[in-house]
């Protein structure tokens, strides 16, 4: 599913022996002397500093040493939360058997809202979590959430209704997943610059992992020891999880507020200079206006392959489709990417968002469960190009310094087309009898989007072209003022030559 990568800065000490301390500015340096911090060793950024697109301080990236860790520990981040959420389709099958009834007309309408009230909420917590991560930093915000996460997947374990599950799955387990991947994206940038798009594929390729390995998993333990067991096993992901998030040591110095206040001012919280760019606004809504079919494959796709197909098919060979292709996607893509000038990487989210949405329409086409197959690997191959160029399209848009809050903000609005598309799929389902019409309409949102997102390069050409003017006139109007103030000094002189 969705993940990307952002670099920021956040509040840390930095202790004695830490790998931080390599990569300082040495001793006696001009900007050493500018970022001296208080008695307590916390560096205090100044404000002549700030400057978008601009790191606060001469920082150089690790580019590796125990930054492998952390790529690790972040990659089994993004594995575990959405491998979960992207195998819920299994999980699917055993809540319709478990809490469900023929006689209920709303069954698949209701059950749907499980997952995807889940995985809306994981995004729509995105911007709070931006501001705690500022705050906070990393580590206690990731370890923090995944706790959260823990204690909500196994309260879920313990339910015996659907409702409670919307709370204790849906709410819960969501808002501490969501706690605990941004910080993971996030780390990511205080070791790596150069090798950025590299890691982001690594790191955004622990979910397609999980994905593979999970529906296989699942459906063992699914029919070895039930449902609730089973979501107690997945706990163990969750306590992972938490480990993972204290290898999480930040490099960069800390963002504080110039007043000298523990918490910085409302406007440094939440950043609404990102706004300015026309090319971000068309980027932040037409990502969403393009998601709303995006959950609806893994929500429905194994129920509708059991009542097209029967129920002994191996459907879970779908998602392992979707899984290893998604994979591959964000190695290919991630470094693709690198090559692409500027915001012209949009081109690679259009081609993506047309192919998803041709996909999703072929689904009910498929009278052959070999094409079906087919399917689901050009979906998954084109589900990676889309993830991996998301945080090197909104560096593009926004620059380094407010690339976090333009995630945030980004994941916040996809929240909504990510919650409502797999319950209107479930429902329309429940009323019509197939699954047909739900993944004909789930392919209409990628097209409209993706055509939305070709305004970008076209809107970023002009805005550079325009900036370009306006420097140029501005340094010609220098250049005269220089020129008639280099004239007075001439005829000052001369003056007092004559006398």
């Amino acid at each position: 599913m969705t993940e990307g990568t952002v670099d920021t800065v956040e509040d840390h000490q930095v202790p004695a022996g830490d790998p931080a301390e390599d990569h300082r500015v040495p001793a006696g340096d001009p900007a050493e002397e500018e970022k001296k911090g208080d008695s307590n060793g916390q560096v205090s950024v100044p404000e002549q500093s700030a400057v978008p697109g601009v790191d606060p301080v001469d920082f150089v990236h690790p580019e590796g040493g125990w930054g492998w860790v952390v790529m690790f520990a972040s990659m089994w981040c993004n594995g575990a939360v959405f491998g979960i959420q992207n195998a819920f389709g299994i999980l699917f099958l055993s809540l319709l058997k478990e809490f469900g009834s023929e006689d209920d007309e709303d069954l698949r309408f209701r059950t749907a809202w499980v997952g995807s009230l889940s995985m809306g909420m994981i995004f729509f917590c995105s911007p709070i979590v931006s501001v705690f991560t500022d705050i906070l930093g990393c580590r206690i915000t990731a370890v923090g959430g995944a706790a959260v996460g823990l204690v909500g997947l196994l309260a879920s374990s313990f339910v015996t209704s659907l409702g409670p599950l919307y709370f204790t799955y849906g709410i819960v387990f969501a808002c501490g997943c969501s706690f605990s991947y941004q910080p993971s994206l996030v780390i990511l940038g205080h070791y790596f610059k150069k090798r950025l798009g590299l890691v982001n594929g690594i790191v955004t390729a622990g979910s397609s992992i999980f994905t593979i390995i999970l529906p296989f998993m699942l459906s063992g333990l699914l029919s070895r020891v039930g449902l609730h067991n089973t979501m107690r096993v997945l706990c163990i992901l969750m306590f992972v999880l938490m480990l993972a998030g204290f290898t999480y040591k930040p490099l960069l110095p800390a963002k504080t507020s110039s007043t000298g206040r523990c918490c910085p001012p409302i406007g440094q919280i939440f950043n609404f200079n990102i706004w300015k760019s026309l090319g971000y606004r068309i980027w932040a809504f037409g990502i969403p206006a393009a998601l709303y079919g995006y959950f609806v494959p893994y929500v429905h796709l194994m129920k509708h392959v059991e009542e097209r197909f029967g129920p002994e098919t191996n459907k879970e060979v779908l998602l392992l489709s979707i899984g290893i292709t998604s994979c591959i996607g964000r190695f290919i893509f991630g470094r693709v990417a690198d090559y692409i000038p500027g915001v012209n990487k949009v081109y690679l989210q259009v081609t993506s968002f047309f192919v998803i949405g041709l996909m999703s329409m072929m689904i009910p086409l498929c009278n052959i469960f070999g094409a079906l197959i087919a399917v689901c690997l050009l979906m998954g191959l084109f589900d990676g190009c889309f993830i991996s160029i998301m945080a090197p399209i909104a560096f593009e848009l926004v620059g380094a310094k407010d690339v976090s809050q333009a995630i945030g903000f980004l994941l916040g609005l996809m929240s909504v087309p990510m919650t409502v598309g797999p319950p209107i799929a479930g429902f329309l389902r429940d009323r019509l009898g197939s699954y047909d019409v739900a993944f004909y309409l789930a392919g209409i949102p990628p097209l409209f989007g993706g055509a939305l997102l070709c305004l970008i390069p076209w809107v970023e050409a002009r805005r550079r072209r325009r900036e370009k003017t306006e420097a140029l006139k501005e340094e010609a109007e220098v250049s005269t003022r220089m020129l008639e103030k280099h004239q007075e000094d001439a005829q000052l002189q001369t003056g007092e030559s004559v006398l």
